[in-house]
């Protein structure tokens, strides 16, 4: 636990937080290199980064229910996001509804955010999971190797030893997704969505294998993990999306955000206005210029 002045901060909150300003800040060098505003992806952060919270933590309450509802639990515990327990698949869905009012108030086209923002969850992803660490949680099989993660808690079902530190096998596969994205969407110019379309495919196929590995309580569907079915098939989905999005809308979109063309949209805008109304006076002078020269010519002609 992390404490600022007299406000503790645990050490989940902080990853996750330190996450948040990763993606937001690569998010905005990535918007505005496609044509966007400085600071609109903060602007749209501001509503889809709590509805993810709330996303994530709906995910994971209702998908290990028995953890709060059961008997001898107390459903207050719900609400202790702080202790940790989000689901990615529920911050997605809800950040995502949360990122559509946010581009829906500024007529931007949310395909074209989320191709901005996607390395920076998958950074945000691997920044994240470093919380479970401080959380002794989401470990794998027991191992001697030398990088194992040492459970020293015995609360909670745990028993002491060393494990599998699956967070960290997800926090440098994130890392992998991230530079991925990046360097598929220099190389071929990803648009309309299809950048967060690989991020989410690229995803899942790690979540799979790694939650493999895991040997926490889950819920099993024809002897696999929920979860393990839930990453098979959004990764369905999105290899779906980007081949039928690559047929009908091939390339990159011109305009991400109406009425700005790259950098600071503003800043450029003014200087743009300022041109224009030199141009405008220089000519209100010529026009000046020959009418008393007409003026003159009329003079001399009488």
């Amino acid at each position: 636990m992390i404490h600022l002045g007299p406000i503790p901060l645990r050490g989940y909150a902080f990853c996750i937080i330190i996450g948040v300003f990763v993606a937001v800040w690569l998010g905005n060098k990535r918007w505005i290199a496609r044509g966007g505003r400085t600071g609109t992806v903060a602007d749209i952060a501001v509503w889809a980064v709590p509805f993810g919270l709330v996303g994530g933590r709906l995910y994971h309450v209702i998908t290990d229910y028995e953890l709060y509802f059961s008997e001898g639990r107390d459903w207050v515990d719900a609400f202790k996001i702080w202790e940790g327990g989000l689901g990615i698949w529920g911050a997605i869905a809800l950040g995502a509804v949360g990122a559509w009012i946010g581009c829906r108030r500024r007529g931007i086209p949310l395909p074209a955010y989320a191709d901005a923002i996607a390395p920076g969850i998958a950074l945000a992803q691997a920044i994240g999971r470093w919380g479970n660490w401080f959380n002794q949680e989401l470990y794998g099989r027991r191992t001697d190797v030398p990088w194992a993660l040492e459970i020293t808690s015995s609360t909670d079902g745990r028993v002491p030893g060393t494990y599998h530190p699956t967070f960290l096998y997800e926090s440098l596969w994130c890392i992998g997704v991230a530079l991925l994205v990046i360097w598929a969407d220099r190389r071929f110019k990803l648009g309309h969505g299809r950048a967060f379309a690989l991020y989410v495919a690229a995803y899942c196929a790690g979540r799979a294998w790694i939650e493999y590995m895991r040997v926490d309580e889950a819920h099993h569907i024809l002897g696999m993990r929920l979860n393990v079915w839930t990453a098979l098939i959004v990764f369905l989905l999105a290899v779906t999306y980007f081949v039928v999005s690559a047929k009908k809308r091939p390339g990159r979109e011109e305009v991400v955000e109406p009425g700005a063309s790259g950098g600071d949209a503003d800043g450029e805008a003014e200087a743009s206005g300022e041109d224009r109304a030199a141009e405008s006076d220089e000519q209100a002078e010529a026009d000046v210029k020959d009418d008393v020269k007409d003026e003159a010519g009329s003079t001399k002609q009488t």
